[in-house]
């Protein structure tokens, strides 16, 4: 009885990882002047790998180990093909050439289907250049024209990050209070700032012209 239990149990993870959108949403691709944001693949390892392996980026989210290896990057890959990580998570790339240079995604909060959470990084030699922020709009805009149950988006950064909290004021995000999250590249707690975007917020701010 138990083995046919544990075989049932294991047939519906194995069907659950061939459907992933059981977990989550349809999470389109994504177009901008300079961007196509689109699922990460296996041809991304290794700039995953190059790119996040840098205490500069570590050090600024959550739950991003470093040392970062290829096999953390795999790992990464993978459990965005299972939907194990957040709800749409998008791999960063150049229009031009499909140079892969970050991150971005959106996280549903448990038990609260009126926000997501957004976050992102991007790798050391593209910095300064805007792409942070353009990816950021689009990616709010998808989210606030797909999803009606949405009333705002959250977004959290250290304290001592000044280019991500650019990014949040040129994208309308506002300033909601101080608070403290686990870093994994650290090991403990960091300082971090607590941001709210609202819907009709964005709605004033949607044509986004000329904020880079």
């Amino acid at each position: 009885m138990q083995r046919d239990l544990n075989r049932e149990s294991q047939s519906r993870l194995s069907r659950e990882r061939l459907r992933p959108d059981l977990q989550r949403r349809d999470c389109p691709v994504l177009l901008s002047q300079r961007l196509v944001l689109r699922a990460p693949h296996e041809d991304d390892i290794d700039a995953i790998a190059h790119l996040a392996n840098n205490d500069k980026i570590a050090t600024m989210v959550s739950r991003m180990p470093h040392p970062y290896t290829t096999a953390d990057a795999a790992k990464f890959v993978e459990r965005t093909k299972e939907g194990a990580i957040g709800n749409c998570v998008y791999a960063i790339t150049k229009a031009e050439n499909g140079e892969f240079i970050g991150c971005c995604g959106i996280e549903n909060i448990p038990d609260d289907d009126s926000v997501v959470e957004i976050g992102y990084w991007l790798g050391e030699p593209y910095w300064g250049k805007g792409y942070t922020t353009e990816a950021a709009q689009v990616l709010i805009d998808m989210v606030f024209r797909t999803r009606n149950e949405v009333d705002h988006i959250d977004a959290r950064c250290r304290v001592v990050n000044p280019r991500s909290r650019r990014v949040l004021h040129k994208c309308g995000f506002q300033f909601q209070g101080p608070g403290m999250v686990q870093s994994l590249a650290i090991g403990g707690s960091v300082a971090v700032e607590w941001y709210r975007l609202e819907r009709r917020n964005w709605m004033s701010l949607k044509s986004w012209g000329g904020q880079r």
